[in-house]
């Protein structure tokens, strides 16, 4: 796929957050980034996220990265 095309990768980061009861800056404060880099990935305005950051995500929400990402049908 071309760089111009854009992705169909969905993020469910609201879904989690609130499942578990937990703000945005509380997130970031637990994995280290700042919330503008987490409120970039949770309005799926991301072009890459670091393995690093997956992983810290999915550590302090309790989840896989097949909970946090999906591809978007069309």
């Amino acid at each position: 796929m071309p760089p111009e095309e854009g992705h169909q990768v969905q993020v469910h980061l609201d879904r989690l957050l609130a499942e578990r009861g937990m703000t945005l800056s509380e997130l970031a404060v637990r994995v280290g980034v700042t919330v503008v880099n987490l409120s970039v990935l949770k309005n799926d305005r991301a072009k890459a996220i670091r393995f690093s950051t997956l992983t810290a995500i999915c550590r302090e929400l309790n989840c896989g990265p097949g909970d946090l990402l999906s591809i978007r049908e069309d």
